[in-house]
């Protein structure tokens, strides 16, 4: 496992950045040094270049307007579909998510995506809000997920893509899944903020930065973590 500085890039954060989303990042950071591993956050403004050779790339949220300028300038840019390819993690949300894929709606007109993920996105007759929570597919071994979703979008799939979870409550792609996953690369439609909510898929993340077996990170204290997703899973039971 390499103990180098770890460069986690924060994508567009002038243009992509709701709910919370920036949390994605601060979490990463304080697992990584709770672990002795050197952190180098980097923001990276839709007026730059996305840098080549990070060790992780994030994406938030955002509206359609933004979403849409964002989707122009990465694809211009073409870093961060480079990174991906060299199977650099990278991790989206929502609107962040969307564009990933081959196609996306936003402001009433269909845009292209990164061609990132074999998905595509469209719009759904109407808008999912509220808490999601569903089951993580056991090849991840993320476990349970939980988040708050707010999104009038639906995400079909292809087949070299798999979901990131099967959902028990909320909608997230389209009712029954959540999310996708390819490679290193995830997208999600948790805010919450994601990797907050669901520590194991933040491990996961950097167990993929740092060169790690999945599960291999040392451990690390958990009561607050566990105490949130107890709550937030309580907050869905059944009265």
């Amino acid at each position: 496992m390499s103990t180098s500085t770890l460069r986690i890039v924060w994508l567009y954060p002038d243009l992509l950045s709701t709910y919370g989303d920036r949390g994605n990042l601060l979490v990463l950071a304080h697992r990584a040094r709770a672990r002795g591993i050197d952190v180098e956050p980097m923001q990276v403004r839709s007026d730059q270049h996305v840098p080549h050779g990070a060790d992780m790339y994030l994406i938030g949220g955002g509206e359609d307007g933004p979403q849409a300028v964002a989707a122009e300038r990465l694809i211009d840019d073409g870093a961060l579909a480079k990174a991906a390819e060299d199977g650099r993690p990278v991790f989206a949300v929502c609107a962040g998510y969307q564009l990933l894929g081959e196609s996306f709606y936003a402001n009433g007109r269909c845009y292209a995506g990164l061609g990132i993920l074999d998905l595509r996105s469209d719009r759904g007759e109407s808008r999912a809000v509220g808490e999601i929570a569903g089951e993580g597919i056991p090849a991840l071994g993320i476990g349970p997920i939980t988040g708050f979703e707010n999104h009038g979008g639906r995400t079909h799939l292809g087949e070299a893509v798999q979901p990131l979870a099967h959902v028990s409550a909320g909608i997230g792609n389209e009712g029954v899944t959540e999310g996708a996953w390819a490679g290193h690369v995830i997208g999600t439609y948790m805010h919450g903020p994601a990797l907050a909510r669901n520590p194991r898929l933040a491990d996961l993340l950097l167990s993929w930065a740092v060169g790690a077996a999945p599960g291999a990170l040392p451990p690390i204290d958990e009561t607050w973590p566990e105490r949130l997703r107890a709550e937030r899973f309580a907050a869905l039971a059944p009265e």
